[in-house]
């Protein structure tokens, strides 16, 4: 009989099966497997077709709007910690190949920024831009003053503030790990994703009541005929999407994110820090813009939303795998509290100061209800409520065209600008 100790198996196993992840029996669990960058990579694109398959069996996630990537990543992750606090399995993932999927999706959100497109929203697009910012600072401050108040670090209000609320789950995976890196805030990444799925499901529960309410009491009435003629109708675009689009949209992206990390370094020589994606935002819209203006380019819409797709998913999917959900404990409680404040705070706005600021009439009801889904989770939560508001009380065009708007591109800018200030104050 053949007896090996714990080191043979080791070293016999990585000699037999040097490419395959390696299982070993160490430290207390019965397994730890540890994957490389495109191991890893391929487990998150499994994952993001696993919590596709999800959303197929149970309504309610298609209900609320709930993403695929995060779907099957708190699923995995999920099934992670159970493994983990059981003693069976330990994993290690290598999410290196997260940043550059982060700055695809964040780039190609610059490419959309279109100054011909906010001319043609008009000022309703500007009014509700200001009053989505505003927002921001109101949860960053609340976040922070709540969690001084519990003893907690300034950086976790920031966390559970305009960092997850209005920028959802995207800006919790650029931010978290900068928070952990650059402030050294434990385990800021898992908070941040833990926060962002909490604001997720709560705006979508508050959209719809927060909009009948205002209709109802107020009696609101829809009155799409007046936006008719005025309405912006979209040309429908016969753009191709081949290779050499592909392609060139792709070039664009990876010029944007190369001149963006100079303008990085530009800022920091200054002492002004910016997320690496914004900048890349930055200089994808001064690209598109250029371009359209003097009709010397065109950037494909289509690819764009393509490339930014695939960049979204598998960057949420990566950082939703490597939730480290074990890391919550410490903090479960006062983040509880604070995401429960930025809820009522949440709906305290829209229902005095959303609904007033933009109009005070049906659409403005319509937008205070997106304005639930759109800052404490995302624009298709935003569009979700907001469509089951208009399928009982009626059509509700301006609303439709402005919140989007905001929702796709303008906050993003404005709300890490906010970001990045309050984390210099903190500092």
């Amino acid at each position: 009989m053949l007896f090996l100790d714990e080191l043979s198996i080791i070293i016999l196993y990585e000699k037999t099966f040097p490419y395959i992840p390696n299982f070993i029996l160490k430290g207390g669990f019965i397994m730890e497997i540890k994957l490389d960058m495109m191991q890893t990579a391929a487990l998150a694109v499994v994952i993001y077709y696993f919590g596709a398959w999800l959303k197929t069996k149970w309504s309610v996630l298609n209900k609320f709007c709930i993403p695929a990537p995060v779907v099957g990543g708190l699923t995995f992750a999920i099934l992670n910690l159970i493994l983990r606090e059981s003693g069976l399995l330990k994993l290690t993932l290598d999410t290196t190949l997260q940043k550059p999927f982060m700055m695809v999706f964040f780039t190609t959100i610059g490419m959309t920024a279109s100054i011909e497109i906010i001319k043609k929203g008009g000022l309703q697009v500007i009014i509700f831009w200001l009053c989505a910012s505003v927002l921001c600072i109101f949860q960053d401050a609340l976040g922070v003053v709540l969690a001084k108040a519990l003893n907690q670090t300034p950086f976790l209000g920031l966390i559970c503030g305009s960092v997850t609320m209005t920028g959802g789950h995207g800006t919790a995976g650029a931010f978290g790990p900068s928070f952990e890196k650059d402030y050294g805030v434990a385990s800021a990444a898992t908070l941040a994703m833990a926060a962002a799925t909490f604001g997720l499901v709560a705006g979508s529960l508050l959209g719809g009541p927060i909009g009948k309410k205002l209709i109802e009491k107020k009696d609101l009435k829809s009155n799409a005929s007046a936006y008719e003629s005025a309405a912006i109708k979209e040309e429908a675009t016969n753009e191709a999407v081949d290779y050499p689009e592909l392609f060139r949209t792709l070039t664009i992206i990876l010029i944007s994110i190369g001149l963006g990390a100079v303008l990085e370094g530009f800022f920091n020589s200054i002492h002004f820090k910016l997320p690496s994606y914004v900048n890349s935002m930055i200089i994808a819209a001064i690209i598109l813009n250029v371009g359209e203006s003097s009709g010397k380019w065109h950037v494909n819409q289509k690819c764009t939303e393509i490339l930014g797709s695939i960049g979204l998913n598998i960057y949420l999917s990566m950082a939703l795998i490597d939730l480290r959900l074990w890391e919550l404990a410490a903090v479960a409680g006062p983040m509880l509290i604070i995401l429960l404040a930025q809820t009522v705070l949440m709906a305290i706005y829209a229902y005095f100061v959303t609904f007033n600021v933009v109009g005070r009439d049906y659409d403005a009801a319509v937008m205070a209800a997106g304005h639930c889904g759109f800052g404490m989770g995302a624009t298709p939560n935003a569009m979700a409520n907001m469509r089951s508001v208009v399928e009982r009380y009626g059509p509700a065009p301006r609303a439709f065209f402005v919140l989007p708007i905001v929702g796709a591109f303008l906050i993003d800018f404005i709300n890490a600008i906010i970001i990045t200030v309050f984390s210099n104050m903190l500092v």
